[in-house]
């Protein structure tokens, strides 16, 4: 289970990313007390100080932190990173929009007049400003954000959704080389006026297809179960997918996460919490973090309840996104690491790992498969 963004201190090279001093859950710590008795229980306060969440005399889980070995601090660098993918060179980001190249040649590879926006921003947001400018106009709503995205907005009854896709596709034809990004997302709306734009379920991402030896496909292809949850197959590309469970919060994510559980699968369930980061790093909401964590603290007992004797938790997260820092962007940090299982060694101090891609090659060993990169703890646990 990722809970996307919530990193635990800032790594030794943060300073070059304009990081220095970024602590996701040691800020929002220090922001008032923070109720999450379950996490403590497992060793979260154990793997190093936090404020009003002591360290524990017997954990129930094992602890560590990992470090983000990768070039990068975005969604897909650090999923692939899990799934043994180290990149030398991050995903491109346009903090200052999409430079004039890529624009004329959207425009004139897709013959749309034009378009609205070409600015990093909130997808809510940004349909609530321009939305009402683009049924207008018949203009597309072109957007990025902190991760390596191309996202395009449309009004479901202005640009058809199949048009919208294929303007995505076109997108993504364009944005190779130096201008590679992560994934180009269709991003269609409805609604009648700016007061009620909705976002609708036809998203759809067209995602850089990972390397073949990545964790995914390695279980997939030795007969395993992978079941994805969230946006997890949006982000390896659906590649080694056996099954993708639609949720688009932090609460279907995990009713879905229980759902696998009681389906008896074998293999890997692979969930992301996205609100986190979606909702409140991005946007700065130290208070609505709190409290999506003590919600996913309150309802961890019902995961826990629906695992076998043999199954293993894994919580981690994929970057950082401090909320108490300027701007709205990632931060380089450290991700938690924290393990449960019924028939799992508790107590064990996993240190500082490498790399995320020790969880993944834990994984892969405990499945009797290997992955290029990563250390396995499964010996340890």
């Amino acid at each position: 289970m990722v809970l996307d963004s919530a990193g635990i201190g800032e790594m030794p090279d943060a300073a070059n990313w304009g990081d220095a001093g970024a602590d996701t859950l040691g800020h929002i710590a220090e922001s008032r007390q923070l109720h999450l008795p379950n996490l403590q229980r497992l060793g979260l306060g154990n793997i190093r100080p936090l404020a009003g969440i002591p360290a524990v005399d017997r954990p129930t889980g094992s602890y560590g932190k990992c470090t983000l070995k990768s070039n990068g601090k975005d969604t897909t660098t650090g999923h692939w990173e899990m799934a043994g993918i180290i990149l030398k060179k991050a995903f491109p980001t346009y903090p200052n929009g999409f430079p004039d190249r890529l624009i004329s040649a959207f425009v004139a590879e897709t013959g749309v007049p034009g378009i609205l926006g070409n600015v990093p921003a909130s997808g809510t947001e940004i349909i609530k400003q321009l939305g009402e400018e683009h049924v207008r106009t018949g203009k597309p709503i072109v957007y990025t954000s902190a991760d390596s995205v191309f996202q395009i907005a449309a009004h479901e009854e202005i640009v058809p959704v199949d048009r919208l896709y294929e303007m995505c596709e076109i997108a993504r034809a364009i944005l190779q080389g130096e201008d590679k990004v992560g994934r180009v997302i269709a991003r269609p709306f409805v609604g009648d006026t700016a007061a009620d734009f909705k976002r609708t379920e036809n998203r759809h991402d067209y995602a850089v297809p990972p390397p073949n030896g990545n964790l995914l496909p390695v279980l997939k292809n030795a007969g395993l179960d992978v079941v994805c949850i969230g946006k997890i197959a949006s982000i390896y590309d659906s590649m080694g997918v056996t099954e993708d469970l639609t949720a688009k919060n932090n609460d279907q994510s995990i009713d879905q996460t229980i759902n696998a559980l009681n389906a008896g699968s074998h293999g890997l369930i692979f969930t992301n919490l996205v609100d986190f980061d979606m909702l409140y790093g991005h946007r700065r909401d130290t208070e609505g973090y709190a409290k999506a964590l003590e919600h996913f603290d309150n309802r961890m007992p019902e995961i826990m309840s629906a695992m076998r004797p043999d199954d293993l938790l894994i919580i981690t997260a994929d970057h950082g996104n401090d909320p108490t820092k300027e701007g709205s962007d990632h931060t380089r940090e450290y991700v938690p690491l924290l393990t449960y299982g019924p028939n799992a060694k508790a107590g064990v101090d996993l240190g500082t790992r490498q790399s995320l891609s020790d969880i993944g090659q834990t994984i892969a060993e405990n499945f009797g498969c290997g992955l290029e990169d990563g250390v396995s703890f499964l010996a340890d646990i």
